[in-house]
């Protein structure tokens, strides 16, 4: 395995790591006001992910960064075709960072409620416009011999694409569903519990035409593999451990299922980085996008020498901040 391949394989970790950990951060955003009854039920929602969403969007910072230096002809390629998109999609995570930080800074009910709702919002336009360029990354998109982008914004938003999208919410939610049943007691746990239960069967229906599509798309038929089968099922068990208080196996699954999308979509495109509509001729690959030899050798002993000190990092947060939420914590703030 050269180190080509080992970099597109460290990308694709990337990307799932940031889909996996940020994705129940973008559920918590999205469900924060429908499984809260007053103010503390939402400072208790909000503040599960409270040390834990800006370290967990460090994946995204890194994956980017990883594309740039690994394969730069991709990003160039990738980032000028979609720089609209991931304009807002930048706008979104900001929008969703201020929320976290303002929303707190005034008692008035339309100051919070204003900044809930940008909050849901960021929350749900990150995760779709970032699975909508995923999408495209794989239904194709107009590029030249050159490695131009030849289109235009509106051929981004293309069905199967437009659908990567959908799917990666409609997970981020029962993500997110599972999460806040494993870190709450009381009534919120409830809430979350039954959401979780109401959601796995749509959610799994959605999975399921994903993971049809992505094979038709990628010229392999219809039939899921093995992978994608289990990640249907695990949606399946997890709305059954959420109803068996086995909050902890309810959230692995999720997890599993949030990474096998992610990785289900990478492994249809190796070796190519971005399909081209105009033929394989035209196709962006792992060869014709990387860099020289020497770069990829210096990010590998970087990475080596860095990742599992932010590893490290994450684990030690994640379990210094493990225990549950009650909202006995929050009472007595200001109502909306």
């Amino acid at each position: 395995m050269t180190l080509v391949n080992v970099w597109f394989i460290i990308i694709a970790v990337l990307w799932t790591g940031f889909f996996v950990l940020e994705g129940f951060d973008f559920g918590v955003g999205i469900l924060h006001r429908y499984l809260a009854r007053d103010e503390a039920d939402r400072l208790t929602v909000i503040n599960t992910i409270g040390p834990l969403w800006d370290g967990n969007e460090v994946w995204l910072v890194v994956a980017g960064a990883a594309m740039f230096a690994a394969f730069p002809g991709w990003y160039a390629t990738m980032f000028s075709a979609m720089y609209l998109a991931l304009a807002l999609v930048l706008v979104a995570l900001i929008l969703r960072g201020v929320a976290f930080e303002f929303r707190g800074r005034d008692t008035g009910t339309g100051w919070r409620r204003t900044w809930s709702i940008l909050l849901v919002v960021g929350s749900v336009v990150a995760p779709f416009l970032i699975g909508v360029a995923l999408g495209d990354l794989l239904q194709g998109l107009p590029i030249g011999s050159d490695q131009e982008y030849a289109g235009t914004f509106w051929d981004l938003l293309q069905p199967y694409a437009l659908w990567v999208g959908i799917t990666l919410v409609a997970i981020c939610n029962l993500h997110g569903a599972t999460f806040i049943a494993l870190k709450t007691t009381g009534e919120v746990r409830d809430r979350a519990k039954k959401l979780a239960k109401r959601l796995a069967p749509f959610v799994a229906v959605i999975v399921a035409v994903f993971a049809i599509w992505t094979h038709v798309i990628a010229g392999k038929g219809v039939l899921p593999n093995i992978v994608e089968i289990a990640a249907i099922l695990a949606i399946v068990a997890a709305a059954w451990f959420a109803g068996e208080e086995r909050d902890g196996w309810a959230f692995a699954l999720t997890t599993f299922v949030m990474a096998a999308t992610i990785v289900s979509i990478f492994t249809e495109l190796f070796p190519r980085v971005m399909v081209s509509t105009n033929g394989p001729a035209t196709d962006l690959t792992i060869s014709n996008t990387a860099s020289g030899s020497y770069t990829l050798k210096l990010m590998t002993v970087i990475f080596v020498i860095i990742f599992p000190v932010v590893a490290a990092y994450q684990a030690w947060t994640y379990h210094t901040f493990r225990r549950r939420l009650s909202r006995a914590e929050f009472e007595n703030p200001a109502e909306e």
